[in-house]
């Protein structure tokens, strides 16, 4: 599975973007999909996931109730909806996925996107 993630840019604080992670290669069918982000001079942390069926999501407490994970199989393409952004949002923002269930840690995805720019301003 290949992952092209995009959608970032530079937004000011309490504004919204949607990051969208399109797959290729191979359906995202059977697979977990999983947003991270990374904050320069951070470890990568955890954001959302989504169950391959869309039934069950994660969140990080950080980004309850701002941020909603979808995905549209039709499209092979996994969303993330961000809205009141705040400074500490600011990162890195990579997509992976991983055949099976749904986890939270990064360790055990097996493929990753690029990753998109994703920059709030005060």
């Amino acid at each position: 599975v290949q992952l092209q993630a995009s959608g970032g840019g530079l937004v000011q604080a309490g504004g919204s973007l949607r990051l969208s992670c399109a797959a290729s290669g191979r359906t995202f069918g059977g697979h977990a999909v999983g947003w991270f982000r990374q904050a320069p001079g951070k470890e990568p942390e955890f954001v959302a996931a989504i169950s391959w069926s869309g039934g069950s999501t994660y969140y990080a407490d950080s980004v309850k109730g701002r941020f909603t994970i979808s995905r549209d199989s039709a499209k092979n393409t996994v969303y993330l909806q961000m809205n009141s952004l705040k400074p500490e949002d600011t990162g890195v923002y990579y997509c992976a996925a991983k055949k099976g269930v749904i986890i939270k840690t990064r360790y055990g995805y097996d493929y990753w996107g690029q990753g998109t720019q994703v920059t709030v301003s005060s």
